[in-house]
């Protein structure tokens, strides 16, 4: 039982190890921050989870503890890595396209990242 809970938690820690190494490579070669935005929420997650996967196999299998410390990790982690992407990808559109070169949004009329009304050029009576 050892050897094969022992075979089980290298099997996890290689699966995340590439993983981890595809996200890292990931980064450095993709050109553009829209394509580099997967790199770390997809492979890198993936990696993160494989650690933690070899971790609560170690705990259960060869301590005879259940650790809840991994899944809380896990947790976290699943919900902050979509939302940091999302943040990512919002400030990309921000920075990088206008509201006139965005695909026409359907029925919603406007995208949800340049929902913000127009204001009249209001002029600067400061210098005066």
């Amino acid at each position: 039982m050892t050897f094969i809970a022992e075979l089980l938690i290298a099997v996890f820690l290689i699966i995340s190890g590439v993983f981890g190494f595809v996200g890292s490579f990931g980064m450095i070669k993709l050109n553009d921050p829209m394509s580099r935005l997967h790199a770390p929420t997809k492979a890198t997650t993936l990696g993160v989870g494989g650690v933690l996967l070899a971790s609560i196999t170690h705990s259960v299998l060869l301590e005879g503890k259940l650790s809840l410390h991994e899944l809380l990790i896990t947790l976290f982690l699943f919900l902050t890595a979509p939302i940091t992407a999302l943040f990512i990808a919002k400030w990309h559109i921000h920075r990088h396209e206008l509201p006139s070169d965005l695909p026409d949004a359907g029925e919603d009329e406007l995208w949800a990242t340049h929902a913000v009304e127009q204001v009249e050029d209001v002029p600067d009576h400061s210098a005066n």
